[in-house]
Parts: C-alpha cells; structure tokens; sequence
C-alpha cells in the first residue's frame, strides 16, 4: 500500500492568528527532601512532596488544600533533566476547588537552583472558575533544591 505524500499548506493557517500569552499569576511552592529511587528500571524518580502552594494573580488567588500533592519526576539517564509530573487540589480565597495537574521540564543546576518548565491544566466545577477548564497554561520559573522552593510565572496561551 502506498504512502499518501503530506501536503503542508500554509493557507489553512492564513485566518489563524498567532499565539499570545495571558498572565494568570505567580505560583510558589514548598517542597519536601526528595525522596530518591534513581536505579528505577524505567528510569530514575525523585518523588517530591508539595508542602504547601500558592497561586496569586489578577483573577486567580488560591492555596493548596490537603496532603494529597506530589512532583513524580522522571530523571535523565545522564542526570541533567527530568520529566515533570505534578498533581494538586487548590481551594481558592472564596471558596472554590480546582485540580490542577502538569507536565513539564527540569534542567538541573549543579549550584542546586534547577530551572523549571511547566504546562499546567485546571478543572473546576465552579462557574465562577469555569474559564479555568478551557485553558492551556505555561510556566516558567525557578526551583531551589536547597532551600526546597519552587517558583514560577503562570500564563495561558491565547
């Protein structure tokens, strides 16, 4: 059976514009020691506890809720990156609950302050919140493995 050829049309992208991003807030965290399980047979994991988080921005101001929060990093064969993958339950300052997950990149730093890339998502089922569900969001920022925080600028791509 042969291969249908791939037409890359440009026109097809003519009437849509070009992405932008919308500042959401500020995200910090607490973070707990690693634990380290680095001989793992699909890679190695630093499993690390989200102590407490917050969000602060224009129409977003919230704080983790409960205990239930983790980063499950996968770590680089060669030790200089990992894969992110983060879940948490936010309760915003009037009430509402968000789940939040991501993915995302670390680039670690041998001065222990690791460069962090994220691409987090929400679901809510409060109204107020409802423009949440529809967003993909990106982040970029800093973590300090010494000092065990994470910081980051949140922004959804419009």
């Amino acid at each position: 059976m042969a291969a249908h050829p791939l037409i890359l049309d440009e026109s097809l992208f003519a009437e849509l514009e070009e992405p932008g991003l919308e500042y959401i807030g500020l995200v910090e965290a607490r973070l707990a020691p690693a634990h380290k399980l680095l001989d793992a047979p699909y890679g190695g994991k630093l499993i690390v506890d989200v102590i407490a988080a917050r969000v602060e921005g224009p129409r977003l101001r919230a704080s983790q809720i409960g205990t239930a929060a983790a980063d499950w990093v996968t770590v680089s064969t060669d030790g200089a990156t990992g894969a992110l993958d983060v879940r948490a339950t936010l309760r915003t300052d009037d009430g509402a609950l968000i789940y939040s997950e991501y993915r995302g990149r670390v680039r670690f730093g041998a001065d222990g302050l690791h460069r962090v890339f994220t691409s987090p998502r929400y679901e809510t089922g409060d109204p107020r919140y409802s423009w949440l569900n529809g967003l993909q969001c990106i982040g970029k920022g800093v973590s300090n493995a010494r000092e065990r925080w994470l910081r980051y600028r949140l922004y959804a791509i419009v």
